[in-house]
């Protein structure tokens, strides 16, 4: 199997090491370079091939080996290896990198619910002390005052704003945001089916009929292309047989044949794929199912009454009658709707239907779209609500709840809607009458990251119209 070096990233990284293994004059060289972007996107695999070509020796470290149940052990590991590193350098008289994936994992906090440890601290200030001092890396209890050579460190990771900001400074790291363009994607795609002789041009229509994909969708894809082969292996062998046949078998496992790699089949596949992963983006049970945990705050209360507390993208606000209301930033810096919440007696606090919330104004007449008919059961900001959703290229959802599942945020999705008007205004009335005794809310999704950017309680019960 061929694969594809991106021009940038080999330029990249190619610099990056060999400026740390040369003596330029007064010129002070980050030793650490930050690759970071998508998941999927193939960081790591292409740091490999990098490394590959150009000959280097990698020690790796993993983001799990960032923390231990014993204080010190990460920041020793870390000198450890660092060392390690330097003597290959002497031994085989070879590059050296050490590679940490995904650090953000081990040592970013991502809100105030992460727990930041002493090992968190210490690994911090060990990377900090190495990329300043990258000639003197000492062990715990020995000293040798032998200058060792710079061993430039490799990490990934997703999102870097988590980590301890003195660290990624421009003296101590330099920073590179991988996102492949189109040229690199039709080509490293080209490199994942080149031995399945997919021709070049179905190649790139197979990565424009999925622009929103990263890399790792296609080595999904093709993955997923054998699971045929595969059960018919197990309905041959049968279930209750399939242990013995494949561990230590004394018959030789059988031989695959090649699949049908066609575009269309290819393209069907693919769909496949993509509406399991919208599924999981829309049905977000993570959320429903502790939602009522963090409206009621009776674990991990970290605000007092009538204080306040900022996290990692949320804002709760109390008062001094125990009222509180959660207020959702959505990434673009758009506000979600209010989510309801409950006093201590239980009582729901809900908004009136006829104001809009402060955050986000509902025009006063709807826009509309071409053909769309007049609503007798909605009022005009409910449908400019609809409207303004799908005016911004956003997916509209429809949901629902009883009042029995209210209280868990157990909502129910009665479908969604994107770009025609008529209809999502036809299936919101359909939903209000045929769920008049239920709580009935609008969602609003963007498509690009399938992030809910808007949560609107449109209906309630009547028995709870004076709640």
């Amino acid at each position: 199997m061929g694969y594809y070096i991106s021009p940038r990233f080999l330029d990249k990284l190619s610099v990056h090491i060999t400026k740390n293994y040369l003596n330029l004059p007064n010129v002070k060289v980050p030793l650490i370079l930050g690759i970071h972007g998508r998941k999927g996107e193939g960081k790591t695999f292409q740091c490999e091939l990098v490394f590959e070509r150009m000959g280097v020796e990698v020690i790796h470290i993993s983001a799990g080996e960032l923390e231990s149940p014993d204080a010190g052990d990460p920041a020793r590991l870390l000198r450890l290896r660092y060392r390690e590193a330097n003597e290959i350098t002497k031994v085989r008289g070879k590059m050296a990198v050490i590679m940490i994936n995904d650090i953000d994992a081990g040592a970013g906090r991502v809100d105030e619910y992460t727990q930041y440890t002493v090992n968190t601290q210490l690994v911090n200030a060990t990377l900090m002390n190495i990329a300043d001092n990258p000639t003197n890396v000492q062990l715990p209890g020995s000293y040798d005052d032998t200058p060792l050579r710079r061993i430039p460190i490799i990490v990934t990771g997703n999102d870097f704003s988590t980590l301890y900001a003195p660290m990624i400074r421009d003296g101590r790291m330099e920073k590179f945001f991988w996102e492949p363009d189109h040229q690199d994607r039709i080509g490293i795609v080209s490199g994942i089916f080149e031995v399945d002789h997919v021709a070049r041009d179905e190649i790139i229509r197979l990565v424009e009929a999925f622009p929103d994909q990263a890399i790792d969708f296609y080595s999904a894809l093709r993955s997923r292309l054998y699971d045929e082969q595969v059960r018919e292996f197990i309905q041959s062998v049968g279930l209750e047989n399939i242990s013995r046949r494949v561990v230590n078998p004394k018959d030789p496992l059988p031989e695959f044949h090649k699949p049908d790699f066609s575009l269309p089949h290819l393209l069907e596949v693919g769909e496949q794929i993509v509406r399991e992963q919208k599924r999981i983006q829309e049905l977000r049970l993570s959320e429903e199912y502790n939602k009522s945990l963090f409206m009621s705050r009776k674990l991990g209360d970290i605000a007092p009454r009538g204080g306040q507390v900022r996290g990692h993208g949320v804002e709760s606000s109390g008062n001094t009658d125990g009222d509180r209301k959660i207020t959702q930033r959505a990434p673009s810096g758009e506000f979600f709707r209010s989510y309801e919440a409950t006093t201590p007696n239980g009582q729901s606090i809900l908004p009136s239907l006829s104001q809009p919330t402060p955050h986000s104004p509902l025009p006063t007449s709807p826009s509309s779209y071409p053909g769309q008919p007049s609503s007798t059961l909605l009022t005009p900001s409910i449908v400019a609500e609809v409207n303004q959703i799908l005016n911004r290229g956003h997916r509209l959802g429809i949901e629902y709840v009883d009042d029995r599942r209210f209280r868990t945020g157990s909502w129910k999705s009665y479908g969604t809607y994107a770009g025609n008007g008529a209809e999502a205004i036809a299936a919101l009335e359909s939903c209000l009458t045929d769920h008049a005794n239920d709580f009935v809310r609008l969602v609003g999704i963007n498509p690009k990251d399938r992030r809910r950017v808007v949560e609107t309680i449109i209906h309630r019960p009547s028995s709870k119209a004076a709640s």
